[in-house]
């Protein structure tokens, strides 16, 4: 509602409503003015009545009557007096409640607004604190994300790096199998030839045997004839049986050499190291004749 309403409306308004034979009040003054706060219709409704009676004391300055009829209005006008001054006390006593009214809501508004300026200061420094807490929050979160990141970037070079060592295992490792399946191959080839060899030396040193055996018998039987004969054919018998027990021991060394292998093979790194080396065949024995 507007404020700040004309002092000569209100009073207009108030004779409008003395006029109909109602008594201004605060309420009805607003009524016919449409407008108006209740405490400035109060307080120019105050001066209203203080002029009222004014108004009322001018208009008895009337020209000479009658003593009869002059008495009369002086009674009449000490009666409007009395009532003027009733419904002013009472008007007064009106805007006393209405002002005490009025002031216990502006009491009770104002406690409230204390109330809730309170509890918005409060909540402005419970707000202040989160958010206090949430920025350091953040700011750690951010550390901690830099930090995730850093490893994580780490992590991804460890990986590559890794990811090559991988490879480049995984071809060593092929590397080493051709070579491991080219020397097992070899070992084969080798022993294979090993065996043929030994049964070579082992097949010409029973036959030599035989033969010996078979010479010694003949030798036997023509030893009281011929004694030299004898002793060359001893010489072959001994030289056939020097060469059975270099077979037999060529023999072993080669069976021993097979095992050997055999176990270089279990282990790849040292059957990389002595796959390259060229491996010596046994001298053939020299068998004499």
């Amino acid at each position: 509602m507007a404020v700040g309403v004309a002092e000569e409306a209100v009073f207009a308004a108030a004779d409008a409503v003395l006029a109909r034979g109602e008594r201004p009040t605060v309420e009805r003054v607003r009524f016919e003015l449409g407008r108006g706060s209740p405490a400035r219709v109060g307080a120019l409704l105050d001066q209203w009545w203080a002029l009222l009676a004014q108004r009322l004391r001018g208009e008895t300055r009337l020209p000479a009557l009658p003593t009869e009829v002059a008495q009369a209005f002086v009674a009449v006008w000490q009666q409007a007096v009395l009532l003027a001054d009733g419904v002013a006390e009472q008007a007064l006593a009106e805007r006393r409640a209405l002002l005490e009214t009025e002031r216990l809501r502006v009491a009770a508004v104002e406690n409230e607004s204390r109330k809730a300026e309170a509890q918005t200061r409060q909540q402005v420094a419970a707000a202040q604190a989160a958010q206090q807490t949430a920025e350091t929050r953040l700011a750690d979160l951010e550390r901690l994300l830099e930090q995730q990141q850093g490893r994580l970037e780490e992590l991804q070079s460890r990986c590559t790096v890794l990811t090559d060592e991988r490879q480049a295992a995984l071809q060593e490792a092929s590397r080493l199998r051709q070579e491991l399946q080219a020397a097992q191959g070899q070992l084969i080839q080798e022993r294979d030839s090993t065996a043929t060899y030994v049964r070579g030396v082992e097949d010409r040193a029973h036959r030599e045997i035989d033969r010996a055996r078979e010479e010694s018998r003949a030798t036997t039987l023509q030893l009281k004839a011929a004694g030299k004969q004898h002793e060359q054919l001893r010489q072959r018998l001994d030289t056939a049986l020097a060469q059975l027990s270099e077979a037999q021991q060529l023999a072993a060394a080669e069976a021993a050499r097979a095992a050997t292998l055999a176990e270089q093979l279990a282990k790849p790194v040292r059957a990389k190291r002595t796959s390259s080396k060229p491996v010596k065949r046994p001298k053939k024995p020299v068998v004499q004749t």
